[in-house]
């Protein structure tokens, strides 16, 4: 039996992968929360195989709950399912130690597959992530510039580019303006950026907001 933590911050989205794993026998959902905090304090108290997890939650986002995640379990695979594009996502997330990540548009059996691939150990890599992996192997140079961003380092690029405040976000992050200023600085400097509107640019042209 493998044991599943759902994290989504849509009771509806929740429900409804519960009862669709409740039609496989070796799947059970042992576990819920609607954001990354939530899903600390339950991996705390419950025992699980794979974690579910969404990336556009309140309080705590997937990219710095996994992180927190991975702090806290490490050897827990995290499988990321998101109406976020996969382009955009999938293969900085994979670094950032996720194990898969899969679109909500996809086939429901491929989630199943996901997880069977992931609770032994392995990655879960679709077709297209698989031709970005290979394409990046001609040099970091071809890759975009978000991917070499830490996980912390892509959280606060993000809340940035959506015009979120050092403030706003030091009090959210449960970090110093200081800290979260320094994090602002690397961001900048490994993106080669010089502002919050280039950014902000930088996320629209790669489809990372709307």
């Amino acid at each position: 039996m493998i044991r599943i933590a759902l994290v989504d911050d849509h009771a509806l989205v929740r429900a409804g992968l519960r009862q669709f794993f409740a039609e496989h026998v070796d799947l059970q959902v042992a576990a819920e929360a609607a954001n990354g905090h939530e899903a600390l304090e339950v991996l705390q108290r419950c025992e699980v195989d794979v974690v579910l997890m969404d990336l556009s939650m309140p309080s705590q986002g997937g990219v710095e709950a996994l992180a927190a995640i991975k702090a806290l379990r490490p050897e827990l695979p995290v499988l990321i399912l998101s109406g976020l594009p996969e382009e955009h996502y999938a293969t900085a997330l994979l670094r950032q130690g996720a194990s898969g990540f899969l679109n909500k548009d996809c086939d429901p059996e491929d989630i199943v597959k996901a997880i069977h691939t992931v609770s032994r150990g392995r990655k879960y890599i679709t077709p297209g992530v698989a031709e970005q992996l290979a394409n990046g192997l001609g040099g970091a140079n071809e890759k975009p510039a978000h991917e070499a961003l830490s996980g912390r380092e892509f959280d606060v690029f993000m809340r940035l580019a959506k015009g979120d405040t050092i403030g706003h976000m030091a009090d959210s992050m449960a970090l110093s303006v200081k800290t979260v200023s320094t994090y602002r600085t690397r961001v900048m400097e490994k993106m080669g950026l010089t502002s919050n509107s280039d950014l902000t640019y930088y996320a629209l042209k790669c489809g990372l907001i709307q």
